[in-house]
């Protein structure tokens, strides 16, 4: 069942009802992957002109993110995006890397959020922060974050695809598909491929 406009703002319009001005929605892109950066984009939006069709990024075509990217970007109060390297993931692990990305995410945003709907993940960051599972596909706001970071991650890929054409990047992002895989063990890693990813791959795979 498709969620309707009023039930993304569930959380938005109780967050409202309690207080809040500014809702700042978060939301990383880039977890999973052997290679690439981990991307978190923190986003206050509009909430009196909702846009439809703004849904959990992974959920929409690449034409789809790409029509409603423009179109959120001009309806945010404010917006702002971190991205984190594979040197930064290797040495202290996703989890922690996605932390910090979503923290400086937040802190870099020109207007201080009185509260954060966050995709699953609590940050300590001095404002009250609300993680909700699966809060992209519940949370019109964070949806709007997770399109933004989904986007311009998949950007950076392509460009990196343009000098690693080998692995196929523009077509996995950084995933660990077969052709990708297989590029792997043909040429070994690149300068942007996660080594602790790979090393837990090699290990998982005898």
């Amino acid at each position: 069942m498709i969620a309707s406009k009023t039930d993304k703002l569930a959380f938005e319009l109780k967050c409202m009802a309690e207080g809040a001005k500014y809702i700042c929605g978060i939301d990383e892109v880039g977890r999973g992957p052997l290679a690439g950066p981990v991307t978190c984009t923190a986003i206050i939006m509009r909430l009196d002109d909702v846009i439809e069709g703004v849904d959990d990024s992974k959920k929409l075509s690449e034409n789809k993110r790409e029509e409603l990217f423009e179109l959120i970007l001009s309806h945010a109060v404010a917006v702002s995006t971190e991205s984190l390297d594979n040197r930064v993931i290797d040495k202290i692990n996703i989890l922690e890397a996605t932390k910090r990305c979503m923290n400086a995410a937040i802190c870099n945003l020109k207007i201080k959020p009185d509260v954060i709907l966050s995709d699953a993940i609590n940050l300590n960051v001095g404002i009250r922060c609300i993680p909700i599972i699966g809060g992209d596909g519940l949370s019109y706001t964070i949806g709007a974050a997770s399109i933004i970071a989904k986007v311009l991650r998949d950007r950076l890929m392509r460009k990196y695809d343009e000098i690693y054409p080998e692995y196929d990047f523009k077509n996995n992002k950084g995933y660990g598909t077969k052709t990708h895989l297989d590029a792997i063990k043909r040429v070994g890693a690149s300068e942007i491929h996660r080594l602790t990813f790979l090393k837990k791959l090699l290990l998982e795979n005898g």
